[in-house]
């Protein structure tokens, strides 16, 4: 817990603030609650699953992935990346993603910062030996990304239902992103990404992406505005997408891209003139073009950034299918509310799914089913009363 403390002043101090409003705390519910799946973990901060595979596959900060298979976890890491990492702060490993055809290929793709801070994104492939380990022989360069700063790396990545690679970065960090990235179009930092890697070396671009042929344009952006993207999900049952992105002093905010309205293509969710529904650097922000958050919340309780989660589509809890999840890093907490006609509705604030201290992550595995990580090291799965 001692590195979670450090890890939360860190955030606290590099601006990356946000927190409950104490006056609209959503209505308590306790019929859900959690099964503790592994423990003694390194700071654990994703956990996922490949398609139709049994297994899970947990991210340690420092720079291993861990297997917890047949109930137990695993002594010997699937991958471990520690001599390559750079780990102060916000910086390690910090994203996993498998291939929609892994089981075939074996192919998965990481996102970690390197021992000069800056993000790099890396295909590699498990071993054709023994399922449990990866083959450090296969790595491939993706994508290198140069962070002029330590903080705001975002760091997740994720495969859409389109079968593209979506890639989340923050502004570069610093505080009240000081180069523009987040408004800017001709970098890739401050962003969500959308690549082909099926598609050419070392990756193709969508030729559908919305800044394809436009001059001064990275035509590898799928949306922008953002300041620290952490965690993105796409509902299986819809393809909307849902992404949490953290504040700086004063908002935490939680967007929804519907699949309907094409998936976040082209938006701009509007850092840094606004964070979450309120203008940032001036009191009467210029709000045209913008897309503005379904949910955001202030300043108070100890929270400090929200963590963003997913729709719960599994089949152990049918009462709570539909219904989106986040937490907040710093005060513990965990919440939810259910996307409707554009709106977020049933907000509900769930005591009985907090782990205890700082909450990094969520994870869902291959059937639909939702886990909560603690820093501390533990990881639980939602289960029914």
């Amino acid at each position: 817990m001692q590195r979670a403390a450090i890890l939360a002043a860190t955030l606290a101090q590099l601006g990356c603030g946000g927190g409950t409003n104490g006056t609209n705390i959503p209505p308590t519910d306790s019929s859900v609650r959690l099964e503790l799946v592994a423990e003694g973990l390194d700071f654990p901060l994703y956990l996922t699953s490949p398609p139709d595979d049994p297994r899970l596959f947990i991210v340690e900060k420092d720079g291993r992935i861990r297997i917890v298979k047949d109930g137990a976890l695993l002594p010997t890491p699937f991958l471990d990346v520690t001599s390559l990492t750079s780990k102060g702060g916000e910086q390690g490993l910090l994203g996993l993603a498998f291939h929609p055809q892994y089981a075939a290929n074996g192919r998965f793709f990481i996102n970690y910062t390197d021992a000069a801070g800056h993000t790099r994104i890396v295909e590699l492939r498990a071993s054709a030996a023994n399922p449990d380990s990866a083959d450090p022989a296969s790595a491939r360069p993706l994508l290198l990304v140069e962070q002029p700063y330590s903080n705001h790396n975002g760091g997740h990545l994720a495969f859409g239902p389109d079968g593209y690679l979506y890639v989340a970065l923050g502004d570069g960090g610093s505080g009240g992103d000081p180069h523009g990235y987040g408004q800017g179009l001709g970098e890739l930092l401050g962003s969500l990404l959308r690549l082909d890697v099926d598609g050419g070396q070392p990756y193709g671009i969508p030729a559908d992406n919305p800044w394809v042929g436009v001059a001064g344009a990275r035509p590898e952006l799928w949306d922008h505005g953002l300041r620290n993207p952490w965690r993105f999900s796409f509902d299986r049952a819809t393809g909307d997408l849902y992404l949490g992105d953290v504040g700086q002093n004063a908002r935490e905010e939680v967007n929804v891209a519907p699949a309907a309205a094409g998936r976040g293509r082209g938006l701009n969710y509007g850092w840094n003139r606004m964070e979450g529904l309120a203008c940032f650097a001036t009191p009467d922000c210029d709000r045209t073009g913008l897309t503005l958050p379904v949910h955001d919340y202030g300043h108070d309780a100890g929270a400090c950034s929200v963590v963003g989660g997913y729709v719960y589509r599994g089949e152990a809890i049918p009462e709570i299918r539909g219904t989106y999840f986040y937490a907040d890093f710093c005060a513990g907490w965990v919440r939810s509310f259910r996307y409707s006609d554009g709106r977020a509705i049933d907000h509900r604030d769930w005591p009985s799914l907090a782990p205890g201290g700082n909450v990094p992550s969520f994870g869902e595995d291959a059937r639909g089913e939702l886990y909560v990580l603690s820093a501390g090291g533990e990881v639980y799965r939602f289960v029914a009363p």
